[in-house]
């Protein structure tokens, strides 16, 4: 018999790449989403609310793996251990974490304002990791589109501030599916090895190339930041040079939402 695969967050922008993924694999997919929706293309769809529990036990029900992709700027621990708390068996959990989330210390008030996502993606690292179930971690450096939707909204201020010293690796979130794809059908694996793009960037880098790729004209104001998490950031902390393995770069990728060549 053929255990499902359930995933928390399947709707949304990794969740959207990684569904399609798994419906070619033989294993019947479950996806958890708060609001309820029609089965279809092969995919059962389970209403909970991971927040605060309702439905969720509903949706592990039975599973043989959990990719676990639900979650937000904070809070995410709380919502994984409201996830453990439902699971009866010993599921396979696979986790997607950020790189950076145990080298990006947040302890200032400043610090948890600009940097809290590295804190509350190490905390749920934490919880998947004595969830008492086979675990699979998986961190990765920024999405390609989180990227383009950071600049696109910067892109409407008159003035764009750029941190002074920051660096983005971004990566493809289709590669990243693809990669979570494979370590959920294989065996738990604890903590592996980190996931980024095939270049590094800075951020004034990354935001000129949106800017002339849209026909923007804007002035970036140099800032300067101060803490602990900041100056982690400036030193390498959120990148994975040694573990460059995406293919597709930031061109690439901005090339195709606006519909032309980037230089």
């Amino acid at each position: 018999m053929t255990l499902p695969i359930l995933v928390t967050g399947g709707t949304g922008t990794l969740g959207r790449r990684l569904v399609p993924r798994l419906t070619g694999t033989g294993y019947p997919v479950r996806v958890l989403t708060r609001h309820g929706r029609p089965d279809a293309d092969g995919v059962r769809y389970v209403a909970g609310d991971l927040s605060t529990g309702t439905g969720v036990a509903e949706a592990v029900s039975g599973v043989g793996t959990i990719i676990h992709c639900a979650g937000g700027q904070k809070g995410d621990d709380v919502l994984t251990r409201n996830l453990v708390r439902a699971v009866s068996g010993t599921p396979h959990l696979v986790y997607i974490s950020v790189v950076g989330a145990d080298r990006v210390p947040v302890v200032s008030r400043t610090d948890r304002a600009m940097f809290g996502y590295f804190a509350s993606k190490l905390a749920t690292e934490r919880v998947v990791e004595h969830s008492g179930l086979p675990w699979t971690t998986l961190r990765a450096t920024q999405f390609h589109d989180l990227v383009f939707t950071l600049a696109r909204q910067l892109g409407k201020l008159p003035v764009i501030p750029a941190p002074i010293g920051y660096h983005f690796q971004p990566v493809d979130t289709d590669e990243v599916a693809a990669r979570l794809v494979e370590l959920a059908l294989g065996e738990p694996a604890g903590l592996v090895p980190d996931m980024g793009g095939p270049r590094t960037y800075t951020f004034a880098e990354l935001i000129r190339q949106y800017l002339r790729a849209t026909g923007r004209r804007r002035l970036l104001l140099p800032v300067p930041l101060a803490g602990g998490a900041a100056r982690a950031v400036r030193d390498g902390g959120a990148l994975a040079p040694e573990h460059a393995v995406g293919k597709r770069t930031w061109e690439e990728f901005l090339a195709e939402r606006v519909g032309r060549p980037v230089a």
